[in-house]
């Protein structure tokens, strides 16, 4: 029985494939981990070649897009580089804010420590900024819609943990401890010792992008979307059910 694919298509044309990558694996190489799965060696595969313009954390799932040819990698690269493109994540968070809407622009060093963790530092740190928008708070969990306007290595995660919210099972950032039904959940009545997570990694998903002028003599923006994994919204539904903010 073949395993299944860390990802699924969403888009495709002679110049780009879109996927919504699983969490767990990697968009590409790094310094730091160079990992025989790896979603650009699995791309290349099924579309002889690729080329990486962007990518997202190895635990965070959601889209990513890649060029099938050089001038096309030239241009989308720009673009992401220019901060042309609209990215939207959503995240599960820790605490419920105080606030509906904020921004942070702290600026960013990437490997900053010897965790190799992005870090704040207003001396040294370039700018970057991301919106914020609360969707729903259950229980102590709160359901965050983020718009990053720059695009620095783990941007959103660092950002929310100096807001006092860090994503949920965030080790770097946070904490590791799942996501568990019986914490929000009023008048749950399960057994604890039975109790599975509703989620055990990453609470944050790349969930749209949108590419401006990318349809050729028309000049239509592409807009790309992607449906949440089966754990993730699993919790933001069971969430919705107890929410009490509402977006």
């Amino acid at each position: 029985m073949k395993s299944q694919q860390p990802f699924r298509v969403l888009y495709q044309d002679d110049c780009i494939v879109a996927v919504n990558k699983a969490a767990g694996i990697a968009v590409s190489a790094d310094r730091w981990d160079d990992t025989k799965e790896r979603l650009d060696k699995l791309l290349a595969t099924a579309f002889d070649r690729v080329f990486m313009v962007h990518r997202i954390d190895r635990d965070t799932s959601g889209l990513v897009v890649f060029a099938l040819d050089r001038e096309t990698h030239k241009q989308l690269s720009r673009a992401f580089e220019e901060h042309q493109v609209q990215k939207r994540y959503i995240a599960v968070v820790h605490g419920r804010p105080c606030w509906k809407e904020t921004s942070c622009e702290l600026p960013l060093v990437l490997d900053g420590d010897k965790q190799h963790r992005t870090i704040i530092d207003k001396y040294r740190g370039k700018q970057s900024g991301t919106r914020f928008r609360v969707l729903g708070n259950a229980g102590n969990y709160s359901v965050i819609e983020a718009l990053p306007e720059t695009g620095r290595t783990h941007q959103i995660r660092v950002h929310l943990s100096s807001l006092g919210h860090p994503v949920v099972c965030d080790p770097l950032y946070g904490t590791v401890k799942p996501v568990l039904l019986s914490s929000f959940k009023r008048g749950w009545r399960g057994d604890p010792l039975e109790e599975r997570p509703l989620l055990g990694r990453l609470g944050l998903h790349a969930a749209e992008l949108v590419i401006p002028g990318y349809h050729g003599k028309t000049g239509e923006n592409l807009v790309l979307n992607a449906p949440l994994p089966r754990d993730l919204s699993a919790l933001i539904n069971q969430m919705e059910k107890n929410f009490t903010v509402l977006g």
